[in-house]
């Protein structure tokens, strides 16, 4: 038998020590109505220093599993711990938000002030800053990611993928133990997404990152997970590889086996 190298032994112990962040044991929920559970006795496990990505097909309750995550939606059984607290009522919930950051998928549903700089203000404001120094806070996390010349634009005339950048910038301002991302590239070109790629490295923080796109998710984050019948896939359990080919006739519907 095959002796592991004594410094994975080292890594994986030491893996093992860190403190759960968020633990997610048999949750189940389906939506009001549906007898089809979106999430079925699904478990996840995510440790400080964790960067976990997934990949999983549309509807198959990735953004439910965020939104379980900061009690938007109750689960039917289950138990949710976050920060070493069991989540049970709103009010555990409302203590957990400001240090876990959430990026919604849809950046309207998280952008509500009237300029830039109100909305990223909004966070530090709300943990006591002074206005000064939330402005501050927000200047800094603009130019980080180089919007900083929007600062005084109406928000909700940006395109896009500007305001996935904004939206971004009102999470990282409330200087979160934990970044849960739904589809952060949404929207964004190139040059942006390699910004956005060099940003989260930078970071000494954890996240847990939802996209489609496998060569972010393989630039920024150690394991890749998946979603399937209401569970979690971890990744030695899938296998996730770019297919590149030319088809002669490549507009036509075709199935890879």
């Amino acid at each position: 038998m095959t002796q592991m190298p004594e410094d994975s032994q080292i890594d994986s112990k030491t893996k093992a020590d860190r403190p759960s962040i968020i633990k997610l044991t048999n949750i189940s929920f389906s939506y009001p109505g549906s007898k089809n559970k979106v999430l079925d006795c699904l478990n996840l496990n995510i440790r400080t220093g964790d960067r976990i990505g997934m990949m999983a097909p549309n509807g198959s309750g990735k953004t439910t599993l965020l939104h379980t995550i900061m009690g938007l939606c109750k689960p039917e059984a289950g138990v949710i711990e976050v920060l070493g607290n069991t989540m049970e009522t709103e009010k555990d919930f409302t203590s957990i938000r400001s240090r876990v950051g959430l990026l919604f998928q849809d950046s309207d549903d998280q952008l509500f002030c009237p300029t830039v700089l109100d909305d990223v203000a909004f966070g530090p404001l709300n943990l006591g800053y002074s206005p000064q120094q939330a402005i501050d806070i927000s200047r800094k996390i603009l130019k980080n990611l180089g919007i900083e010349e929007f600062e005084e634009s109406v928000t909700h005339r940006l395109s896009g993928g500007q305001k996935r950048l904004v939206a971004l910038a009102a999470v990282l301002a409330m200087s979160p133990g934990i970044l849960l991302l739904d589809e952060p590239t949404a929207g964004l070109d190139t040059a942006v997404k390699q910004k956005l790629i060099n940003i989260l490295n930078n970071l000494d923080i954890t996240y847990f990152v939802i996209s489609h796109e496998f060569d972010f998710l393989n630039a920024v984050t150690d394991n890749v997970y998946s979603m399937d019948k209401g569970k979690i896939l971890t990744d030695d359990e899938i296998h996730v590889h770019h297919h590149e080919h030319i088809h002669k006739h490549g507009k036509h519907p075709h199935i890879h086996k």
